[in-house]
C-alpha cells in the first residue's frame, strides 16, 4: 500500500496570517512546526491503515518548508522547487491513495489566505468554473487513476472537497473569518483527528472511486498584469484572450506543468512592472 501525501500550510490549524506563511515573517518559524506536526500525524495514520511506503511532498511556497529532522522518519520527502509538477510531484501510478494535508479555498473565495498557486494569479478556471490546488491536483491524480481519500484544511476547501471527492475524509482543522483571520481547533486536536481520518483513508482505499479525468480541459489564468500575459502568450498553444487572461487546452496530465511554468511568468512580468514603476 503506497500512500502519497501533498502537504501546503495555509489549511493547518494554527496559522491564518501572512506573516505566518512567508518566509522571513515572525511566525513563519512556529508554523513550520505546525505544519510539520500535522504532515506527522498523516504519516503515522497512514502507516496505522496499512501503508507500507509512504512519499510526502512540501507544496507550499518555495516548497522547502517541513522541518526534516523532525519529520516520521519512515516517510520519503520531496522538497524544493520548482518541480515539474508542483504541488503533485512525487505522485505515480503506483500511488494506492493521495491525501491532501494543510490545503486552502480558491483564489477569490472567501477562505483563509485563499490563492491558487501563486499570488500572482487572479482565477484559474477548468471549463468556465473557479478551482482549487486540490481540484487541479486531482485531476492530475485521476489522470494517474490515483484516488483522493483525504482534505484536511478550513471549512471553505472542505465544503468544496466534498463535493469532488466523493468517499474521501474530510478534516476541518478551522474556520474562516476572512482573508487572515480564523476560528482554529488547538493543533494537538487537529492532528488526532488528522491522524484517524489518514488511517481511514487508506484501509478504506481500495473501495474508493478511480474517476475518469476529461480527456481536455479548457484552462483559463487570470494573470497579475498585461506584461505576465504577454510573456504567457508565448507559450504554444496560449492564448491571450484579454488584457490579462491567458486560455489554452491541455490534459489533466499537462495542468500542472503549464501552471508551473505561467506563475514563473507571473512573478517575472511582475517584476518588470514594478521596475517600471519605481522609475518613475
Amino acid at each position: 500500500m503506497q500512500v502519497y501525501i501533498s502537504v501546503d500550510m495555509e489549511g493547518v490549524a494554527g496559522i491564518a496570517t501572512l506573516d505566518q506563511i512567508l518566509r522571513g515573517g515572525f511566525g513563519y518559524g512556529r508554523a513550520q512546526e505546525l505544519m510539520t506536526e500535522e504532515t506527522n500525524a498523516a504519516i503515522a495514520g497512514s502507516f496505522d491503515g496499512g501503508a507500507t511506503s509512504v512519499v510526502v511532498n512540501d507544496s507550499h511556497g518555495t516548497m522547502d518548508n517541513l522541518l526534516h529532522d523532525r519529520l516520521d522518519p519512515r516517510a520519503r520527502l520531496v522538497f524544493g522547487s520548482p518541480k515539474a509538477q508542483c504541488m503533485a510531484e512525487g505522485l505515480t501510478a503506483e500511488s494506492d491513495v493521495a491525501l491532501f494535508v494543510g490545503y486552502h479555498a480558491p483564489a477569490g473565495a472567501p477562505g483563509v489566505l485563499a490563492h491558487t498557486f501563486s499570488a500572482y494569479f487572479g482565477e484559474v478556471r477548468i471549463d468556465g468554473r473557479r478551482v482549487s490546488e486540490a481540484e487541479v491536483n486531482g485531476l492530475y491524480a485521476a489522470s494517474l487513476g490515483v484516488p483522493v481519500g483525504l482534505v484536511t484544511g478550513d471549512d471553505v476547501i472542505s465544503g468544496i472537497a466534498s463535493s469532488a471527492f466523493p468517499g474521501a475524509r474530510i478534516v476541518t482543522v478551522k474556520t474562516a473569518h476572512g482573508f487572515s483571520a480564523a476560528n482554529t481547533i488547538a493543533p494537538s486536536a487537529a492532528r488526532a483527528a488528522i491522524r484517524l481520518a489518514a488511517a481511514a483513508a487508506v484501509r478504506g482505499a481500495a473501495g474508493l472511486a478511480r474517476p475518469e479525468p476529461p480527456t481536455a480541459l479548457d484552462m483559463e489564468i487570470d494573470m497579475p498584469s498585461p506584461v505576465a500575459a504577454e510573456l504567457a502568450a508565448g507559450i504554444p498553444g496560449c492564448v491571450r484572450t484579454s488584457d490579462r487572461t491567458i486560455a489554452t487546452t491541455v490534459s489533466a496530465s499537462e495542468a500542472l506543468g503549464l501552471i508551473t511554468v505561467l506563475y514563473e511568468l507571473a512573478a517575472a512580468g511582475e517584476r518588470t512592472r514594478v521596475a517600471i514603476a519605481t522609475r518613475r
